[in-house]
């Protein structure tokens, strides 16, 4: 009875760290989509961090 525990205990812990690392591999597959530059600009979304000039122009208009 206690190597059935044992046993258990031990795929339990397997089973535990290959989720584990599968979850923190999907953070880092999706962590490296969003930082990864793309090849156009988000139309209205500025690559930069700054403000589009057209954003920033009609906010002076109002």
């Amino acid at each position: 009875m206690k190597k059935l525990l044992a046993l258990a205990v031990i795929a339990g812990g397997v089973l535990f760290v290959i989720k584990r690392n599968k979850a923190a591999k999907a953070e880092a597959d999706l962590w490296r989509e969003a930082t990864a530059p793309t090849e156009r600009p988000l139309g209205a979304v500025s690559t930069n961090g700054s403000a589009p000039t057209k954003a920033a122009d009609a906010s002076r208009n109002n």
